[in-house]
């Protein structure tokens, strides 16, 4: 996950610098969330809505997975889905939406915006829907004949195996990696999963890495200006590079950094 604003809130970051980043960065989706104004006087306008780019049927559909569960955590009036030529969606070369959660300058929605455990409760709920979105949790193992090759080592499903790992298991995510492995035209099917099990398991690569260096966690790290990838098989943006995180979690190979909450090769920070 890449946050696109400054955590601190002392730098307003210009619009085309976040959308910059989030296409540099390589983002799956973006979620860009306001909170509206009406005319800058106190009402009793009311309500949470959700936009995407006329015409992008990608962006609708993110919409649709979204949408609903902000509505039902804000118990506010439904606005409703839109769409509308802004900044954050138009400029963006990934599935965007931009929720307005509440109006800033209503008598009715100001008492919600102002409830810190409404705002994690919708924060979650955002989180939850996106989990669904991606398909993460909840995924239904198919029934099918045992595939060819078969799996050579502990874990039988793909899936699993990620998870196992704490990576992502998404379908997006499993492309990157047959991608890096050499599995060409990954669609997902039961061969295609296997062998990508077998070479994740195997731990071979096209690349060999240098033998992994000792972080904790807190621990303060510079991503090196000559990382290319994250872990996850991502682009490494240019803005990432040069600056220090401190270390969230550690694996064996890679740590993960808080700010940005990517996964990076120990061999590209020091």
């Amino acid at each position: 996950m890449l946050r696109l604003d400054d955590p601190s809130g002392k730098t307003d970051v210009p619009l085309s610098t976040r959308t910059n980043n989030a296409n540099a960065w390589g983002a799956d989706i973006l979620v860009s969330y306001h909170h509206n104004a009406n005319i800058g006087k106190w009402g009793n306008w009311t309500g949470t809505e959700t936009y995407y780019y006329p015409g992008a049927s990608t962006g609708l559909a993110l919409a649709k997975a979204i949408h609903p569960s902000i509505v039902g955590v804000m118990g506010l009036r439904d606005r409703g889905i839109k769409t509308a030529n802004l900044h954050m969606v138009r400029e963006s070369s990934m599935p965007a939406i931009l929720i307005e959660g509440g109006f800033m300058d209503s008598i009715i929605d100001i008492k919600v915006m102002r409830d810190d455990d409404k705002l994690e409760q919708a924060g979650k709920a955002l989180a939850d829907a996106i989990v669904d979105y991606f398909g993460i949790k909840g995924q239904a193992k198919p029934s099918k004949p045992t595939p060819n090759p078969k799996p050579s080592k502990k874990y039988d499903s793909i899936v699993d195996y990620l998870k196992a790992q704490k990576m992502d298991s998404s379908f997006n995510n499993r492309k990157r990696l047959a991608d890096k492995y050499g599995i060409k035209n990954y669609r997902g099917t039961a061969s295609q999963n296997v062998a990508l099990l077998n070479k994740l398991q195997g731990g071979s690569t096209s690349s060999s890495k240098p033998t992994p260096k000792s972080f904790s966690v807190g621990q303060k790290v510079t991503v090196k200006k000559s990382a290319s990838k994250f872990a996850t098989g991502e682009s490494i943006a240019d803005f990432v590079k040069g600056n220090s995180y401190k270390v969230k979690q550690v694996k064996s190979d890679r740590v993960l950094l808080d700010g940005i909450m990517s996964w990076v090769y120990k061999s590209d920070v020091y």
